[in-house]
């Protein structure tokens, strides 16, 4: 049984929150100038400076998220050869840009929108004629007019297609396989199917949103079996629900787990050694015809990425499990539970009580303290998505009200009307209450 593993490692360091996200990246060029706009969430907090040899430009962003992919723009007639980023640190997110030649960079902010502008030129250019040129020439974006033409009649192309953001729901044990047993005889895969069922219901209620089980009745699933059918219907977060249990019957609380880094490590080399795993990576990027040292390194990037989303996102279910009741951990822990190795899916286990505990046992039997221990993990799992949008998916703009929200506040925040908000959410006041999730025309 899971439960009686120790935990490897006690994460000590609860992820900040970094409120600024890049939106996206755009490029544009004159004969003098190559212009690299990065539209932000919030203001941007940076330091920018240059090396050489190789020629670079490096950006060191304050208290920015690091974005899971970033679509970059065209730069084959630019003189940037690369883009790269990654995280410096806990708090500051790099961008590398690879020059192709010797260049002078000037940068500045702008506001609604956010807005960091870079300026790149020639370097033979004077610094005071680059001056000059930036006192005459506001930044603004630029529309070039042109003379009446015929316009012929075409058929508008379709919109894409955007799909539904997939959540696995992974109801410990089953089948043979009982799991924990309560001192009144509850059975740990009863109460975690049930839980596991009414979290489904909560997800598919949510625009934008399908869970899938990977059990729906009494059937044993081997912890590998189902990790792969996660994979197989291309889950884009993972989680697994148990029911923890110890010798002293007064232990109690949930707990929330990631995956450790020693079983990251022991992962990661079962899938370099296994030839099935090869071409399965999500996003289409496959290990099978890449030298070892670069299919490591492409696995290592994944494996990251992953644990990073995991932890953000079992943060976010911890806090929401606070206000159902007791947590056993007051931070997130880290272990290697094999139901958790998918490198490329973020994945979380929930331990909901201690079924060993009577008084804990009579609450995972209770439907009302199982819907209590569903929304926690669904506002957990709607918060990270909303912080985290993937792109392609229906991702319907939501605000959760926090402590010193107001209706007008959040009307000016998103530069909507109130009127339009109260219509939106069937509001017949202007109250709100903490936890309360208003969809943004």
């Amino acid at each position: 049984m899971l439960r009686f593993l120790p935990i490897l490692l006690l994460l000590v360091i609860s992820v900040s929150s970094m409120a600024t996200t890049i939106k996206s990246v755009r490029l544009s060029q004159s004969s003098a100038t190559t212009r690299l706009v990065f539209d932000l969430s919030e203001h941007a907090n940076y330091h920018l400076f240059t090396l050489q040899n190789p020629e670079r430009l490096v950006i060191d962003l304050k208290n920015i998220q690091r974005p899971k992919l970033l679509d970059l723009p065209d730069l084959s007639k630019s003189p940037i050869h690369t883009i790269r980023y990654g995280q410096r640190d806990t708090s500051t997110l790099r961008v590398v840009l690879d020059l192709k030649k010797p260049l002078q960079a000037n940068s500045q902010t702008l506001t609604r929108p956010h807005r960091l502008v870079i300026d790149l030129y020639d370097a033979s250019i004077p610094s005071t004629a680059i001056a000059k040129v930036e006192k005459t020439s506001p930044v603004v974006e630029k529309i070039k007019v042109q003379p009446p033409l015929t316009i012929k009649a075409v058929t508008p192309r379709p919109p894409p297609t955007k799909r539904n953001i997939i959540i696995a729901i992974d109801a410990g044990h089953g089948g043979q396989d009982p799991g924990a047993l309560g001192k009144n005889g509850t059975k740990e895969k009863t109460v975690v199917l049930a839980i596991a069922k009414r979290l489904a219901k909560l997800v598919d209620a949510e625009p934008g949103m399908k869970a899938y089980l990977t059990r729906n009745n009494d059937t044993f699933v081997s912890l590998r079996q189902r990790i792969k059918r996660a994979r197989q219907h291309n889950a884009d977060m993972f989680i697994s629900i148990h029911a923890d249990a110890f010798k002293n019957h007064k232990a109690k609380g949930a707990s929330v787990f990631v995956l450790s880094e020693r079983g990251a490590s022991s992962e990661a080399a079962q899938w370099l050694a296994d030839k099935e795993n090869a071409a399965d990576l999500a996003g289409g990027i496959s290990l099978e015809d890449k030298d070892d040292l670069l299919a490591s390194v492409l696995l290592d990037l994944s494996q990251t990425a992953s644990l990073e989303a995991s932890l953000e996102v079992a943060n976010t279910v911890l806090s929401g499990l606070k206000r159902v009741g007791n947590v056993h951990k007051k931070q997130v822990g880290s272990a290697a539970f094999v139901v958790l190795k998918s490198p490329d899916i973020p994945s979380i286990l929930v331990e909901t009580a201690f079924i060993s505990n009577p008084t804990e046992e009579r609450k995972l039997k209770s439907s009302s303290h199982q819907n209590k221990l569903a929304r926690a993990m669904m506002s957990g799992i709607r918060n990270y998505f909303q912080r985290n949008p993937i792109p392609g998916t229906i991702t319907p703009q939501q605000h959760i009200v926090s402590r010193g929200d107001t209706l007008s506040m959040i009307a000016q925040r998103y530069q909507v009307s109130m009127v339009q908000l109260k219509s939106n959410n069937n509001l017949s006041s202007t109250q709100l209450n903490i936890g309360d999730v208003l969809l943004i025309p």
